[in-house]
């Protein structure tokens, strides 16, 4: 049974729907790839866009592709405290009850009722490999990172699909409190 797995950290980022995409880039506009991601299908792409909250701005927020049925931010908890808003945890998609912010592109601006979150952590495996380590979808597991800063991280849940290429996603904060670099390998110990 496999229990290896790579970790890779994730920066401050924006998923925007078609809709809020054509606001603040004009009409009809696609995303421009900047490159591939680790996910199949997913990239970052050149555009960015500014994030003003109750206290401050964040400048340059790289947008993620492609676009998604519904807009969603994922900032960092200091990223949250910058903008002066309720650093919320959920699950990527889980936008209910969270925090807005208004984002300024070239050509417009939207103002977010809801959608900014901190990510949880998560597992993504394909559906071959999540039998090799003896789990299901959905399943929460813990994480052993070894190294000077080594720690468990807890409460990781796997999400698994076609989609999926195995590899554990922590924010900024997290992954450089555990000492990690992208590509490093972590344990799950469930």
């Amino acid at each position: 049974m496999k229990n290896k797995l790579p970790i890779a950290m994730s920066n401050k980022h924006v998923h925007l729907s078609q809709e809020d995409l054509e606001i603040l880039f004009g009409k009809d506009y696609k995303l421009t790839k900047k490159k591939d991601l680790s996910q199949p299908g997913q990239f970052a792409a050149e555009e960015k866009v500014d994030l003003i909250g109750p206290k401050n701005t964040i400048k340059g927020v790289r947008v993620l592709g492609p676009v998604r049925s519904a807009t969603q931010i994922e900032v960092s908890i200091s990223d949250a405290f910058t903008l002066g808003i309720e650093p919320i945890i959920r699950n990527s998609g889980d936008i209910e009850n969270t925090p807005g912010v208004k984002v300024v592109g070239p050509k417009g601006e939207i103002e977010l009722e809801k959608g900014v979150i901190i990510a949880a952590r998560h597992i993504h495996m394909h559906t071959d490999e999540i039998k090799e380590f003896g789990l299901n979808n959905g399943d929460i597991v813990s994480v052993k990172v070894d190294g000077v800063r080594g720690l468990v991280f807890d409460n990781v849940l796997v999400r698994s699909g076609e989609g999926h290429r195995l590899e554990m996603h922590v924010d900024m904060e997290e992954g450089n409190a555990a000492g990690v670099k992208n590509g490093d390998m972590v344990e799950v110990i469930k």
